[in-house]
């Protein structure tokens, strides 16, 4: 486990060629950089099929939003994808009042999400 600015933690786990990433805590302008920084290792390191459970993540800022949106265009562009699962109704309302739920995949459970691939 990664814990990043005691706001929030990341931990990995691999189930195939997907690569599960489960956030816990707050992802705002004060973890983004830390989180995307860490999240960009794994993509340099050849993970281009990442898998968001972010169903403890509690609260999602614009700075949090531009770190998703910064990795789903870097996956993109490397055939790559990301999805994520198990959003709280907090952080889809903040995604759905941005037009993010337009942009990035979301889906309910991790079973659908590692259908995704």
């Amino acid at each position: 486990m990664s814990n990043i600015d005691g706001l929030i933690s990341i931990t990995s786990e691999s189930k195939g060629d997907v690569l599960i990433l489960r956030f816990n805590g707050r992802l705002d302008a004060i973890s983004s950089p830390t989180a995307e920084s860490k999240v960009f290792d794994y993509v340099n390191n050849g993970q281009y099929k990442l898998l968001f459970d972010v169903r403890e993540m509690d609260y999602l800022s614009s700075a949090g939003m531009r770190m998703l949106l910064s990795v789903t265009k870097k996956l993109r562009s490397l055939s790559g994808k990301l999805v994520l699962f198990a959003v709280t109704s907090s952080v889809m309302d903040i995604l759905k009042m941005s037009g993010f739920d337009h942009v990035l995949e979301i889906v309910q459970t991790e079973e659908d999400g590692l259908r995704r691939f």
